[in-house]
């Protein structure tokens, strides 16, 4: 886990971003380092991020399609599956501009479907409306 906003004690909503990519989770810590009143914390699979879910009940799992241990439509099965996650706001974020993907993420449960790379405009008026 890597805490970005940790600086504001005062933090209460949480973000769980589930990346294995360094270069994408050391950008994020970036965005959200400038962002009070969120903490940030990083899964880097599918595994680490059904095991921190239920302890940090995140406001949004910003998640990737693809982990090394599962995809996302995998792990969204898992997060579905589990009454405690089920109600859980998520955006799958992947590189894959097909359509396809786009419709089975969004029948996976996924609330949004975002593009690698992330715009933080777009990251920041999400947060701003939750």
């Amino acid at each position: 886990m890597y805490p970005a906003a940790m600086s504001d004690a005062s933090a209460t909503r949480h973000v769980l971003y589930v990346e294995d990519d360094r270069i994408n989770i050391v950008l994020m810590e970036e965005v959200f380092r400038l962002m009070p009143g969120w903490t940030l914390h990083i899964a880097e699979t599918g595994g680490q991020a059904l095991e921190m879910l239920p302890r940090v009940m995140p406001t949004l799992v910003l998640m990737d399609m693809n982990l090394p241990d599962m995809n996302g439509l995998q792990l969204m099965g898992h997060v579905r599956a589990d009454a405690r996650l089920a109600g859980l706001r998520c955006v799958a974020l992947s590189a894959d501009v097909m359509d396809d993907q786009r419709q089975r993420a969004r029948a996976a449960g996924f609330q949004d479907y975002w593009l690698k790379p992330i715009d933080v405009r777009k990251l920041r008026q999400a947060l701003e409306r939750l």
